[in-house]
């Protein structure tokens, strides 16, 4: 059983390389990839600003990993550009020192021990063999350094795949659904990690069709359907630039009295009803705005919750009459009017 990783003893260690030279970014450029008649990506334009966990979401066949490949110049784009720190990944001077990525699971000799698979590749890239046992104890693999890897389980394989792209120390991570087949324990670690590392100034991009995880990891959000943006920016702004119901529900003997004095004192916030003999739900306002009206009116309360949009609705919402799964999704959305959100236009007629 892999125990947890402190990444508060690394952290000395993130800082000093996050210090050096200009802040580490992503940047997407009128991004287009055709495959033969088939449109993968259609002129997608987005940034991964450092120090926070961007999340690339959309369903399976979104465009997500040709995107990434692109990124990393594993496929060529057909037009527009893909950048890392200001320049294409093949122009990078050092490109394992800067990026990092797992995009697919890479071949593992069952045989070899995770160590020995990890001084493999520090050989090939130039890298110091200490680096191995840094990173194998980072990803908290460190007690299994000498187990072979057929004995792995597909957790630790992804902790193994996480090891090696860190191998270089890089200022840029990217990994395309890194959750996929990790039970709860795993989900949870690999959250804390990527929080972890972009909070020392790091870009992280993280691709996922599991929105509810994602929900719970990323900060900024790229949503990605039939190979369109469909919404880029803040997720707390995007879900609060959405015509979504934000509700406050209050448990209290007051019921009625607490209705009348919400109508009388906060109209703006929307409305007030009842909902059991004992409830009430106030729609448009949160627990902050309501709860000192209700300390001065000396309403008692027995229980308060708040409500609001989560990702997966507002995906939905952004590809309104579409389906997922591989089923044709709706057009790009526009803007949802929250400040700082980059809203995609509508496409050519004429593109797929």
């Amino acid at each position: 059983m892999i125990t947890g990783t402190n990444f508060s003893d690394f952290a000395g260690e993130r800082r000093r390389t996050s210090a050096v030279g200009t802040a580490p970014s992503v940047e997407v450029r009128g991004l287009t990839k055709h495959f033969g008649s088939v449109v993968a990506v259609d002129d997608l334009t987005f940034s991964v600003e450092p120090g926070m966990v961007t999340g690339f979401l959309g369903p399976n066949g979104a465009g997500k990993t040709t995107t990434l490949r692109m990124l990393l110049g594993l496929v060529s784009p057909t037009s527009g550009r893909a950048l890392v720190n200001g320049v294409a990944y093949r122009d990078l001077p050092d490109p394992t020192r800067t990026v990092g990525a797992v995009l697919e699971a890479s071949g593992f000799h069952p045989a070899r021990t995770a160590r020995n698979h990890l001084r493999t590749i520090a050989a090939v890239a130039g890298i110091d063999f200490a680096r191995v046992d840094e990173v194998l104890e980072l990803v908290g693999l460190g007690a299994d350094a000498g187990r072979t890897v057929g004995k792995f389980s597909l957790g630790m394989r992804q902790r193994l795949e996480l090891a090696r792209a860190l191998l270089g120390d890089p200022e840029v991570l990217v990994l395309d659904e890194p959750a996929n087949g990790l039970d709860p324990q795993g989900i949870a670690w690999i959250r804390g990690f990527l929080r972890w590392f972009a909070s020392s100034g790091m870009v992280v991009l993280v691709s996922s069709h599991l929105l509810a995880e994602a929900a719970q990891t990323v900060d900024d959000v790229v949503i990605l359907a039939n190979g369109h943006l469909m919404g880029h920016g803040p997720l707390q702004q995007l879900l609060q630039g959405t015509a979504a119901t934000v509700a406050v529900r209050v448990r209290t003997p007051d019921a009625q009295r607490l209705i009348s004095v919400l109508q009388a004192t906060r109209p703006e916030a929307g409305r007030a009803r009842l909902e059991g003999p004992d409830t009430v739900v106030a729609e448009g306002t949160t627990p902050e705005e309501i709860g000192p009206i209700m300390a001065e009116s000396r309403i008692v309360v027995y229980e308060m919750t708040s409500t609001g949009e989560s990702l997966e609705q507002l995906f939905f919402q952004m590809t309104e009459g579409g389906q997922m799964g591989g089923h044709p999704i709706g057009q790009p959305w526009g803007s949802v009017g929250a400040q700082g959100y980059a809203s995609a236009p509508p496409p050519e007629e004429g593109s797929s």
